[in-house]
């Protein structure tokens, strides 16, 4: 799974026509990813370059990426820097997985220079650095010193070495007697790590489809057959036809489930109907399709891992506290036996001396009255013991009223703890996060930020269209799920949420309309998508007018009681949500 120097190629073709073209801003979303805004004859194009050790990438981008509130120092030296240069060449040297973009800009004087951004994209090598007109670092995104490196620096300062490079042939330039000399001297070994040893710029797959090509499916060893070389031979001759006539057909791998897997330049067959295969029309696409929707479930993980950890240890908390007091709450049914026993001492006092140690009575509150011993206190008198055990029962009956009412508190407290983490790991963006934050700050379960940053602005509800035109609005926090339920739907707008489990309000705006059956399924479907059951087979969603929805007093953000309502039972299904969405 990692950008090969083939792949950078079809990328570098990719970026050739926007020479010319102006850096309009700089953007750093994350540690080690970089967005060029760059405007040109093919209008405004972002460029993303990423270092990061997993996902180290540079192509034109079409998804949105979320901007800090306070630029990094690395991009500030980059907008002091690159601040309307303008791109005049993109260089790679064979199929080496470096990428370098020469721009023409101004210096502080006033003076024309021209620096150059090295993208190296080598996994966890993988670095940004700007270089100045002598070849020496301005600075980088990843800082290379002694206690990382002894072989080859990266600082500020220094002059820049481009990586080691191993001798390997290029399959776009070498003939076919060089091919078939190189794997005939090779030692005994998998063709498919040959190839990886033998050639540049190729990745584990690639080498492994032409493995796959040439053996029909079967794995080979070196030495080759005739028939089987003749095959790699024409195999590899076909992929770099793709790459110098720009025929490439961009793949990416997944799993049944959705995971992505990898991608290449050229289709891949290897895995048959193990994996699904989906083709696009550009590198950027492709590589857009592959590690944005990875790289957004990361930064969110990332980013919300502070609350997630607090929630975990605040539902333990409460869920010990919980199991502590329900059993001083057994402990109080042992009130009324105190109460009889205050009685029957009550009505035995006349029987009853000073310094008895028992009480031997008669329990009238049983049938036939049967003798039983109370245990007296010898330094009290028997009234004295008698109002002890009252005391005893009154302190009992003034527990379990507390106790009680604490259990039910902490249980609803559970209740919305859960809630929380449900809009937590449906969180899209920060600003959702954010909001999540404000709520817990509110009800006092966090401290309030002293930076005087003005927290961004909350984004409105996510919006989808049903297949019958009807306007479908779903919640994305507890919060929003008030004001959506309680402010923005009308007494006729239909409000829907599933049954029992956690998730999102959903309301159809009607129009005073009766929508038909099937935007009702789709919302229900909307429901259950955005909820604790989306991994469910079958969902049970509750549904009815909004006028039958109420805040209880006192209730915590996102409770609401209902009546009136009917259950539909849905599968939740992610490919519809996704066609239903509007932006």
């Amino acid at each position: 799974m990692a950008l090969d120097g083939a792949f950078l190629s079809c990328i570098r073709q990719e970026l050739l026509p926007l020479i010319g073209s102006r850096i309009e801003k700089i953007h750093q979303p994350a540690r080690d990813l970089l967005i060029l805004c760059l405007r040109g004859k093919m209008g405004a194009v972002r460029v993303l370059c990423s270092a990061s050790a997993d996902a180290a990438r540079i192509h034109i981008t079409q998804q949105p990426v979320e901007n800090p509130p306070q630029p990094p120092m690395f991009c500030m030296l980059m907008r002091k820097h690159l601040g309307g240069g303008k791109l005049e060449a993109v260089r790679q040297d064979g199929l080496e997985r470096i990428l370098m973009l020469d721009f023409r800009c101004t210096n502080e004087l006033g003076d024309s220079v021209l620096l150059t951004l090295v993208c190296e994209m080598m996994g966890r090598c993988s670095n940004l650095i700007l270089l100045n007109e002598t070849s020496r670092i301005i600075d980088s995104i990843r800082r290379v010193d002694e206690d990382i490196s002894r072989v080859r620096l990266v600082l500020p300062g220094m002059e820049y070495v481009a990586p080691p490079r191993e001798e390997r042939l290029s399959f776009l330039t070498a003939q076919s007697q060089e091919i078939r000399t190189a794997l005939e001297n090779a030692p005994p070994q998998p063709l498919a790590k040959a190839l990886i040893r033998l050639f540049e710029g190729i990745s584990p797959i690639i080498a492994r489809e032409w493995e796959f090509y040439a053996g029909r499916g079967e794995a080979l060893m070196l030495p080759l057959e005739e028939e089987h070389l003749q095959r790699l031979l024409f195999v590899i001759k076909q992929s770099r036809e793709m790459l110098v006539n720009g025929q490439c057909r961009f793949t990416t791998v997944r799993t049944k489930d959705g995971l992505l897997k990898d991608f290449a330049f050229r289709p891949i067959e290897q895995y048959g109907s193990l994996m699904i295969t989906a083709e696009y029309a550009s590198a950027g696409e492709a590589l857009d399709e592959f590690f944005s929707r990875r790289d957004h479930v990361a930064r969110m993980r990332q980013r919300a891992n502070d609350l997630f950890r607090f929630l975990v240890n605040a539902t333990e908390r409460i869920t010990k506290r919980l199991a502590l007091q329900r059993e001083e709450l057994l402990a109080c049914d042992s009130m009324e036996t105190d109460r009889r026993r205050g009685d029957l001492l009550s009505a035995n006092l006349y029987r009853l001396q000073r310094g008895d140690a028992v009480a031997v009575v008669e329990d009238f509150y049983e049938e036939n009255a049967p003798t039983v011993r109370i245990p007296l206190d010898v330094r009290m008198t028997p009234a004295q013991n008698a109002q002890h055990y009252y005391k005893k029962y009154q302190k009992a009956c003034t527990a379990k009223k507390m106790l009680t009412a604490r259990i039910a508190a902490g249980e609803q407290e559970l209740v919305y703890m859960d809630s929380v983490f449900d809009a937590l790991t449906r969180a899209e963006c920060e600003s959702d996060l954010v909001q999540i934050r404000l709520e817990l700050v509110e009800q006092g379960y966090l401290k309030e930020s002293k930076k005087g940053a003005k927290p961004p602005k909350a984004l409105p509800p996510l919006r989808f269209c049903s297949s019958d035109g009807y306007e479908i609005l779903v919640g994305r926090n507890n919060h929003q799920n008030d004001k959506l339920t309680l402010k923005t739907a009308e007494k006729t707008d239909i409000w829907l949420h599933t049954q029992s489990v956690h998730g999102a309000h959903v309301i159809v705006l009607t129009g005073g309309e009766t929508p038909p059956d099937r935007t009702l399924e789709e919302a229900a479907i909307l429901a259950a998508y955005h909820s604790r059951g989306r991994d469910s087979a079958q969902v049970a969603v509750d549904y009815c007018l909004a006028k039958f929805v109420k805040k209880p007093a006192g209730g915590r953000p996102g409770m609401v009681i209902y009546t009136n309502y009917q259950t539909a039972f849905v599968t939740p299904d992610g490919e519809l949500c996704a066609s239903l969405r509007r932006e």
